[in-house]
């Protein structure tokens, strides 16, 4: 009996053990590639002079352009592919949905939809038209920021009202759901282009791309304590999400008060993507491929799959946007387009393929 439980705790040690090594290699992959990136530009600069300028010392051309410039659009990309990827993984598992996510819920759309409130209903888009080439500015960020956030929040509304009302509607359905608030909302953003100034039309399509350079340390900071307290509460319900795994009947013998879990989840969620969103512009699929690729690696552990969905999330939007910032430049690509070619073959690959790895 005693080499028995010997030999199962040596299956759960080494278990544990390729599940920590997964998190570690990625949070290594992400701090490397989040150095690199800090270092590309017009002015190349490389890891040491980075990791020195971070540090306090440095060159003062290398200290401009790192601190002003590059960090907070390499911090935006890792607190909003963290931010996206984290929320993505709960929404998969308190809604029984392996294709769920800000942007298949319809919450990314609806985001778009309030930003387009706020810049054409509140006068929140300008153009800066000194020159051609002279980038897109919001003028009021922060009435787009609110619009895109009650919007954004909106379409999650909406889904959870239809789980809760509709019990026997399925994942297939609330995907479904997702996609007529998807077009809804893309509807009402076409028809306020179509009634839209030549300015406001510019604004509303700039937002809509997605620019990780618009942030600034301010409304990092907000999205970075949103969150720390969303990724405190997954990480709380770590054991609830396992038990929820393997369905509500199990999940409710075990004493999980499904039901509340499921709605606080989702609110949470909802609040985590629209703000994420609403300050950077769209970013789609990440919150979808950023939990499937982790857990090829640490399977459905939410002791594990949350923080590594956060680290693989951010370190994918760190690739997107050094990718669009380096292939053409000095042209920058919007990342959300980017992004977008990530996503759709991942998505349709899940749609055909099915299933989730249970390792």
């Amino acid at each position: 009996m005693a080499k028995e439980t010997t030999g199962q705790l040596q299956v759960y040690n080494r278990y544990l053990r390729r599940k920590r090594t997964a998190l570690a290699v990625v949070c290594a992959a992400a701090i490397v590639v989040a150095l690199y990136a800090v270092g590309v530009g017009s002015i190349p600069i490389s890891i040491p002079e980075v990791i020195r300028v971070l540090l306090g010392g440095g060159e003062e051309m290398a200290r401009t352009a790192v601190l002003n410039i590059r960090l907070p659009r390499v911090v935006a990309a890792i607190l909003v592919g963290a931010a996206l990827a984290s929320a993505g993984a709960v929404m998969q598992c308190v809604l029984r949905n392996p294709l769920a996510s800000a942007s298949t819920l319809g919450v990314s759309q609806g985001a778009a939809f309030g930003a387009a409130v706020g810049i054409v209903v509140f006068g929140g888009g300008v153009v800066n038209s000194a020159n051609a080439t002279t980038a897109i500015a919001i003028h009021n960020p922060y009435i787009v920021t609110l619009c895109a956030f009650v919007c954004g929040s909106i379409s999650t509304l909406v889904v959870i009202a239809i789980s809760q009302f509709k019990r026997d509607i399925g994942p297939g359905g609330l995907v479904l759901a997702g996609v007529a608030l998807s077009s809804l909302f893309s509807g009402g953003s076409t028809l306020l282009q179509y009634f839209a100034d030549d300015t406001k039309l510019g604004a509303i399509v700039f937002w809509t791309f997605g620019n990780l350079g618009s942030t600034n340390w301010r409304e990092l900071l907000i999205l970075g304590l949103v969150l720390a307290a969303a990724l405190c509460y997954f990480l709380f319900n770590r054991w609830n999400y396992n038990a929820m795994e393997s369905g509500a009947d199990t999940a409710k013998s075990l004493g999980v008060n499904t039901r509340a879990v499921m709605l606080i989840s989702m609110g949470i969620c909802s609040l985590l993507s629209a703000v994420a969103v609403s300050f950077v512009g769209i970013i789609s699929f990440v919150g979808l491929v950023a939990p499937h690729i982790m857990r090829r690696f640490v399977g459905n552990d939410y002791r594990y799959l949350v923080p590594s969905s956060a680290v693989a999330g951010a370190l994918l939007l760190i690739l997107a946007d050094t990718f669009g910032r380096s292939i053409m430049a000095p042209v920058v690509l919007p990342i959300g387009a980017l992004t977008s070619f990530l996503g759709a073959p991942m998505f349709l690959f899940l749609l055909f393929k099915g299933g989730r790895n249970n390792g």
